[in-house]
């Protein structure tokens, strides 16, 4: 194949984890540019406390994920209080993802305890372990953006919204954390900033967590994935079934070691596009309306686009975007033609055909391996996937099944761990 990523191939890591929480808040809204706004605002506020570099990027990348641990739509509407009661189930699931990677780990700490009210200094700590620095920030920033009206001029509300922060400094918010705020709050271009169309620009020249590699990359691949499999027991494991398929079948068709990689990363990240779609269209155990599939079908041009954002990125976008397009143009959301599809995006939808025809869903059981073999076999009849790669597949049907058995048995294993904790926890 020629294509321009290696080993050397660089990616900026903090466009690439916008992919993440601009996936998120598109379900709704009223969830629009939430996750960049906190984090846009903790930054400024830890840049007036005259924080360290580390530390701010630290804030930074907190903000931008603080809420992964929210899964349904109706727990994020419900976090736009200004105090919800109880909310640190989902912080807790949050710091359980995150702190998966060691890279993460102070990442988690803060978002874990982002939930933690200052109640006259008490919230120093929080069930015997000390609260972060950057949570207590973090909290401050997260209520300051659910206060914003989005229907409404931001400058008309700047009043009533530090009105409102200041009258619950010393209980929900530390006193100096609250001052360093309204030092910058009397700046009209401080809150044109957070609602600007170029925030991800302004996020992305704030920081400086520099880049990944081809390895860092599907390491965060990873996180992306748990992330969007978790929200339901039918999907917990598809999308590393989809990425074992999908490498093991560019294996076997000559891809180099970089081109695998590659592969790999397209079968985690493939529905991060999923995000944007309400939870009960996901888990919905009736055949879906037109209604329905009309925004299931929304999902793969998501992930498409969000991930052509990310510099060197195209190549993988390509491979997860395309993967329900089909070779007869019948697919979507493109249309594309046999002409327009790569090896790669057609690699990528025999695997995702086969993995989910296997897979138990709301609606139906997994198929039986010679029903699943069938349907492979009439959608190649009917030229809606590549004959020669789902060949490949059936000469190889066995040992591409194992791979893909393993892979989603180790991501069950993992998520049934943190649901575990979570019940033992949350009762």
């Amino acid at each position: 194949m020629n294509n321009q990523i290696n080993e050397e191939t660089r990616f900026p890591l903090i466009d690439f984890i916008m992919c993440l929480p601009e996936a998120m808040d598109l379900v709704s809204p009223l969830l629009n540019d939430h996750h960049k706004q906190v984090a846009y605002i903790a930054h400024r506020i830890g840049t007036e406390l005259n924080l360290s570099d580390d530390q701010l990027e630290d804030l930074l990348l907190a903000g931008l994920l603080h809420d992964i641990g929210a899964f349904s739509l109706e727990e994020r509407i419900f976090l736009r209080q200004l105090e919800p009661d109880n909310p640190h189930q989902h912080s807790e699931q949050g710091y359980l993802l995150l702190g998966k990677m060691d890279s993460l780990s102070n990442i988690a700490d803060i978002v874990r305890f982002h939930h933690i009210p200052w109640c006259r200094g008490a919230g120093i700590e929080y069930n015997g372990e000390e609260v972060p620095i950057g949570a207590r920030i973090l909290h401050l920033a997260d209520r300051v953006a659910v206060l914003i009206n989005r229907q409404i001029n931001i400058i008309g509300q700047v009043f009533d919204i530090c009105e409102r922060i200041q009258s619950a400094s010393g209980q929900l918010f530390q006193p100096e954390y609250v001052d360093a705020l309204m030092n910058i709050a009397f700046r009209e271009s401080f809150w044109l900033d957070v609602i600007s169309r170029s925030l991800d620009l302004s996020i992305s020249q704030r920081s400086n967590s520099g880049t990944v590699d081809l390895d860092g990359l599907f390491s965060y691949s990873k996180l992306f994935s748990r992330i969007v499999d978790f929200r339901n027991s039918f999907t917990m494991k598809h999308s590393s079934g989809v990425a074992a398929v999908a490498s093991a079948i560019a294996r076997m068709n000559g891809f180099s070691e970089s081109e695998i990689k590659m592969m790999m990363i397209a079968g985690l990240l493939h529905d991060l596009g999923r995000l944007a779609i309400p939870d009960e269209i996901i888990e919905k155990s009736d055949r879906l309306t037109k209604d329905d599939f009309d925004l299931m079908r929304c999902h793969s041009y998501f992930t498409y686009r969000i991930l052509a954002n990310v510099r060197n990125l195209d190549i993988i976008s390509n491979w997860a975007g395309f993967h329900h397009e089909r070779m007869d143009g019948n697919g979507y959301p493109f249309h594309l033609q046999a002409d327009d599809l790569s090896t790669g995006a057609r690699i990528m939808a025999v695997a995702d055909v086969f993995t989910a025809l296997l897979e138990d869903r709301p609606y139906r059981k997994g198929m039986s391996i010679d029903r699943t073999r069938q349907v492979m076999k009439l959608m190649t009849d009917n030229s809606e996937l590549d004959p020669d790669i789902v060949e490949c597949l059936i000469s190889n049907f066995d040992e591409i099944n194992s791979l893909r058995i393993n892979a989603q048995k180790a991501a069950k294993e993992e998520s049934l761990s943190t649901i575990e904790y979570q019940a033992a926890n949350y009762k």
